[in-house]
């Protein structure tokens, strides 16, 4: 009887752990789905394309243009060219395995929420050909696996971050034509970069470096054979004077 009493205890911790993970994990979901559905209320979306965000359901992860992880997480938000006017919201930091976050090619306004820097695991953000206004926030600098960053085409101010110059894993950056000022910085991930990246801004040029010195080769050793190769040689003079007048008495040859 007690036998059997342990077994059953033992199941019943088995699927209370169970549960409660299966809990836990809704509950991300339903906050991730929250998050989504906080940007989908701020948007106006004259086509529908988020018609199929619907709150009401567990998770976000059948919803048109998110994607998500074997663990019902949000990695993808792929929403560009959609028509889309609006704002962004605080709330898109609250999504901690998003991985690329693709909203160019739109009407959306205002400022670049700095909560984004909490999405540790952000590959890319493609937020460009929008109307975005205020500042770059010095957070994207704490997104150490952000490769792509395309802010391009806005009306973006203020200067370049130093912070985004430690982000030694970029490998594509467009800030171009907005209305950046100040210097650009040339450190860091951002010695990789040329011109292009900013260009039509407002920026200082950076000076241009001197060339480095030109180091003369140095002279070959000497072989003591110089003297020996180096011989007067001289021409017999023609007989003909005007002959003569034309061939020089005695050439120097090596």
């Amino acid at each position: 009887m007690e036998r059997a009493v342990t077994v059953i205890s033992g199941s019943t911790l088995v699927c209370s752990v169970f549960v409660f993970q299966l809990i836990l994990l809704r509950v991300a979901a339903n906050t991730e789905g929250d998050a989504l559905n906080a940007l989908k209320s701020n948007f106006d979306d004259p086509n529908n394309i988020l018609q199929s965000w619907d709150p009401t359901l567990v998770t976000p992860c059948t919803w048109f243009h998110v994607t998500c992880n074997s663990e019902n997480s949000v990695t993808r938000v792929d929403l560009g060219n959609a028509n889309l006017s609006g704002k962004l919201v605080s709330q898109l930091g609250q999504l901690p395995n998003l991985q690329y976050l693709e909203l160019y090619s739109n009407n959306i306004s205002g400022r670049i929420p700095e909560e984004l820097g909490n999405l540790t695991n952000l590959v890319s953000l493609d937020l460009y050909l929008n109307g975005l206004t205020g500042t770059i926030s010095p957070t994207l600098g704490k997104l150490s696996k952000l490769r792509f960053l395309r802010l391009n085409n806005n009306s973006l101010t203020g200067t370049i971050p130093m912070s985004l110059t430690a982000v030694m894993s970029l490998q594509v950056l467009d800030l171009s034509n907005n209305k950046l000022t100040g210097d650009i910085p040339v450190n860091g991930s951002f010695s990789l970069f040329t011109p292009i990246s900013f260009k039509n801004n407002q920026l200082n040029t950076p000076p241009v470096s001197p060339p480095p010195p030109i180091v003369p080769n140095p002279p070959a050793p000497s072989t003591g054979r110089e003297s020996k190769d180096l011989e007067r040689v001289c021409v017999r003079v023609p007989a003909n004077p005007e002959a003569a007048s034309a061939c020089p008495p005695c050439i120097w040859a090596m």
